[in-house]
């Protein structure tokens, strides 16, 4: 981080010193901010337009808007997707601003950078890295995320919440660009240092949430947004970043008034170059009242023309997606059903050509506070559970704690007066699990068993069956004609495979549960198939 930080400001100190011929090293995929500045006093400077013109050696071309970034200085934010040498030549409203040129030389991606997440061209209805590399989804939200450490740079306590988010596997957070306070009753007893709700020093705008200036943006605040977006991604995790909440008692401006436009606009201009963001234009976005799907479309096409990088994008609301697939990348869902295997595969039929995800899925996993007294599904089992058969509907789902999800954000989740700790481990069990069965090769298919649930790769011969803690048995069937199959056992709770082994197979087998009272998971292999 300290490295990146002076790497920052030895590359603005450069660009502003070079007269319109900075030369610049960088490598595919990493951000690299052109700045430009100003002398003497610019008349609202946010309305200010500047952006410069790409062109790759290979003749490709894009056009990136800048953004104002405070103290009389604007940045336009490149990503570049290609190597190769790429000349940037400025645009801008501030004459002295046009005519800049650059010459930007970009070597092959470091390690781990993959680039942007992308629809998987291997399968429509999954997610893969820019690169192609398989991005298993498995999220977790925190929508306060924003405001754990504001106004401190080293961001103490938003690290420790991400590294232990990281460290078990998660590799997306559901976030609020901004989000003030809840309306609906919690406990009394809350520790006030895990409560974020209602700081008035933090707010978008100038002013605060319940006096609020629209007049000009808060650039400190983005300065701070733009810490933890790069803490994400040096923690391999995506930012899902709803612009919008209506249900979080934010003072927003009036729809499309020219305040709006101004903090949309600014939000894609100055995130858009991100590798690790997912747009999602608003929480609850048609249950309040505050729009109607014409404001939401609009903004769906305002994000479109704007960000040059193609980011995918959704809507948190399942209505808005059902009636205006064409606008979303992503159909997100909240299903809160019993039967929520049935309901994902239904996504799944109805839109094959789209990842679907459920983004809140009923179940909200209980910490040492009432938080949420709506929730269907508290225990951890039953929440992992739901996520899991999201899965194996061939499907995304997404993770709450009720101590990380909204207001009060347990920043420490593992400290010792957290005495009622989340079940991180489940999902680290659960990330490593799809990526060694290999999700995205696999198809929701249960003419193979009679019961439970099948994800089948029909072309190597393997086949995973999820049977839960109700089923006393299922049967395999319809499998392929072979006489041995390799069966290994997978406990979702502890991450423990049993040594795998073989059985005959005749067309038919019972098979029993290896782990009592919990849901079992068992991994099938052919064994000397002719293809």
């Amino acid at each position: 981080m300290r490295l990146l930080v002076v790497f920052s400001f030895f590359l603005l100190f450069t660009l502003s010193n070079a007269n319109g011929k900075g030369n610049i090293k960088t490598s595919r995929w990493e951000t690299v901010d052109l700045s430009f500045i100003a002398t003497g006093k610019i008349e609202m400077p946010f309305q200010v337009d500047i952006s410069c013109k790409f062109t790759h050696d290979d003749g490709s071309t894009i056009e990136v808007p800048g953004f104002f970034n405070g103290n009389n200085e604007w940045l336009v934010r490149f990503n570049p997707n290609k190597e190769g040498v790429w000349t940037a030549v400025s645009t801008s409203s501030i004459k002295r601003f046009s005519g800049k040129k650059y010459t930007i030389d970009v070597a092959p991606a470091k390690l781990g950078n993959r680039g942007g997440i992308r629809v998987s061209k291997h399968d429509q209805q999954k997610l893969s890295y820019e690169d192609g590399t398989t991005y298993n989804l498995v999220a977790n939200e925190v929508d306060w995320l924003f405001a754990l450490d504001y106004g401190n740079p080293d961001l103490p306590k938003t690290k420790k919440l991400v590294e232990a988010i990281s460290s078990n596997g998660f590799n997306q957070i559901i976030m609020n660009v901004y989000a003030y306070d809840l309306d609906w009753k919690q406990s009394k007893n809350i520790d006030p240092k895990w409560n974020f709700g209602s700081k008035k020093e933090i707010f978008p705008f100038l002013g605060d949430n319940e006096n609020p200036d629209y007049s000009a943006l808060n650039i400190e605040f983005f300065k701070h947004y733009d810490r933890v977006i790069n803490l994400l991604e040096e923690n391999g995790i995506v930012a899902h970043i709803m612009i919008y909440v209506w249900n979080k008692m934010v003072n927003w401006p009036e729809a499309n008034s020219e305040a709006d436009n101004m903090y949309f606009d600014y939000v894609v201009k100055r995130y858009q170059a991100k590798n690790n963001v997912i747009w999602d234009i608003s929480k609850e976005a048609l249950r309040y009242g505050y729009d109607d799907p014409n404001y939401i479309t609009e903004r769906v096409d305002r994000l479109k023309e704007l960000d040059v990088y193609d980011r995918l994008v959704t809507v948190h609301d399942y209505d808005y997606c059902e009636a205006h697939p064409e606008k979303v990348d992503i159909i997100s869902a909240q299903f809160w059903n019993t039967d929520i295997y049935s309901d994902m595969l239904r996504l799944k039929k109805q839109y094959p050509n789209k990842p679907n995800i459920n983004l809140e899925n009923g179940s909200y996993e209980k910490c040492q506070y009432d938080i949420f007294l709506d929730s269907n599904y508290d225990h951890p089992r039953s929440c992992v559970e739901r996520n899991y058969k999201c899965a194996f509907a061939g499907a995304y789902s997404s993770y709450y704690w009720q101590g990380s999800a909204w207001n009060i954000v347990i920043y420490d989740p593992f400290a010792e007066d957290v005495t009622v700790q989340p079940k991180f481990e489940y999902y680290k069990y659960m990330r490593e699990f799809l990526d060694k069965i290999k999700y995205e090769n696999l198809q929701p298919n249960n003419r193979y068993c009679s019961s439970g649930y099948c994800l089948a790769n029909e072309v190597d011969g393997e086949y995973v069956f999820y049977m839960p803690k109700d089923n006393s048995a299922i049967a395999l069937r319809r499998l392929p004609k072979v006489e041995k199959i390799q069966i290994q056992w997978f406990n979702p709770l502890t991450g423990e495979y049993k040594d795998p082994y073989e059985v005959p197979f005749k067309g038919w087998l019972v098979v029993n549960p290896e782990f009592e009272g919990i849901d079992n998971v068992l991994i099938v292999k052919l064994v000397n198939r002719k293809k």
